[in-house]
């Protein structure tokens, strides 16, 4: 299997084009490419496919082998990987995920992928459709002060293809995100559980958020997260519709349209290196 491991601001996957190659049971080699001891080592897997419907699909595995729906982060670096590796000559072109299908703007310079922008649709608020149990506002999750073991946090839910909540908090980046991420993660408000973005408001332009990944755990970024953070502080009067996201990895530029209600997420993204296994060492290991 021939794989190219690549990261933005921290948050890495191994990526497999099934443009050129075929597998057998990712959801395995997901959790064998994850292993950070006897894999390659990352965030997770993503396969990039052919699409009927747009330019590129994209898969995205957890390192428990379970299959999410989207990740920003995973959809800025398919935009890159297929340029740089010569699928695409387009600078603008269409994913389909299973959160629906997104577009891709590379900034190139000199032949060089230097920043990926993906918008990424409209906010869902249905709690319905993300899925949450519990509302404040009609069929809405929006500001709701609750619970969580011992810390009270303003909660909003919103689907962006997978399932999210900001909660708000006033010390991120010393919060015991292991303690409190994983009790809502799991929370019973979540029949599939979803993906928890702790965020406060430095002022209506920046934000600082940590993330807890479904399935996953902390990562050092995430892109559809700091979505999440900015549309949770929107909501809230907070903050601007242009906003950077400060994240232990670095740094996400969020653009909110209210034109058309749809968010763009800008940043760079990395190709770390390239590589091959061999079928057998993956048989050996699953």
């Amino acid at each position: 299997m021939k794989f190219t491991k690549m990261q933005s601001y921290g948050n890495d996957y191994v990526y497999v084009s099934l443009l050129d190659q075929t597998i057998e049971n990712p959801e395995k080699w997901a959790k064998f490419v994850s292993d950070r001891h006897k894999g390659i080592g990352s965030d997770g897997m993503i396969l990039i496919c052919p699409s009927k419907t747009a330019d590129f699909k994209m898969r995205v595995f957890n390192p428990d082998g379970s299959e999410a729906e989207m990740c920003g982060n995973a959809l800025r670096s398919v935009g890159k990987f297929v340029y740089a590796k010569g699928y695409t000559a387009k600078t603008e072109f269409t994913v389909e995920t299973h959160g629906g299908i997104k577009s891709i703007h590379l900034w190139v310079e000199k032949g060089e992928v230097v920043n990926v922008s993906a918008n990424i649709g409209r906010p869902v608020l249905d709690a319905e459709k993300i899925p949450v149990t519990v509302t404040n506002r009609g069929n809405f999750l929006i500001g709701y002060d609750y619970k969580v073991i011992d810390k009270i946090f303003k909660l909003t839910a919103i689907s962006l293809g997978n399932p999210h909540c900001g909660a708000e908090c006033s010390d991120v980046f010393d919060l015991d995100i292991e303690k409190y991420g994983r009790a809502l993660e799991n929370d019973k408000m979540f029949p599939k559980k979803a993906n928890i973005h702790f965020y406060e408001v430095v002022d209506k332009n920046n934000i600082n958020m940590r993330a807890w990944e479904r399935n996953c755990g902390e990562t050092l970024a995430c892109a559809t997260g700091s979505s999440t953070a900015v549309y949770s502080a929107i909501l809230a009067g907070k903050a601007a519709n242009s906003v950077d996201v400060h994240q232990r990895g670095g740094i996400v530029h969020i653009d909110y349209n209210p034109a058309d209600n749809t968010i763009t997420m800008t940043g760079k993204t990395e190709i770390v290196f390239d590589g091959f296994i061999e079928d057998s060492i993956i048989e050996e290991s699953i």
